[in-house]
Formats: structure tokens, C-alpha cells, sequence
């Protein structure tokens, strides 16, 4: 099941694995720092579910969910020490 980035909870954090989406819309997303293997944490989500705001890079950005929808994510597990 591949999960994208509208789907994360607030608080929880995930590698971003791919960008798609086509052309300009692609190239906006790379350009404001949404690359593959970079991490990401879901900060807020409007009251009405769109859009969303995520901390990346050390700043925050908002972003409209169907942008969201273009980025597959891939969750970083909490305590991932073993325990």
C-alpha cells in the first residue's frame, strides 16, 4: 500500500520516498524542498482538513492536500530502539 503525505498524523514524521505529479506542479514541489530522502513531520491540519502544514528543512510550509497526494512518504517507526 503506498501512503502519501495527506495521510500522516499530526506529529508523526516520514521520509519523503518519491515526488510526482506533472511538470510545473512537480517542479514546485522540489523547489520548495520536498526531495526524496528527505524528512518530514506533520505539523497542523486545518479544520476543515485542507491544507496542511509540515515542517521541512527547519521550516514550516503549508501545503494544499492535493498536492499532498504527490509525495509518497514512508513513516519513520517511533522507538525504533527495540523495545
Amino acid at each position: 500500500m503506498t501512503l502519501t503525505l495527506d495521510k500522516l498524523k499530526i506529529g508523526s514524521s516520514a521520509v519523503i520516498k518519491t515526488v510526482g505529479g506533472q511538470g510545473a506542479l512537480r517542479l514546485r514541489l522540489l523547489d520548495m524542498g520536498l526531495i526524496p530522502r528527505t524528512e518530514v513531520t506533520m505539523r497542523k491540519i486545518a479544520p476543515m482538513g485542507d491544507p496542511i502544514e509540515i515542517n521541512v528543512r527547519g521550516y514550516e510550509l503549508t501545503l494544499r492536500i492535493e498536492d499532498a497526494m504527490n509525495i509518497e512518504i514512508e513513516p519513520i517507526e517511533e522507538g525504533g530502539d527495540g523495545r
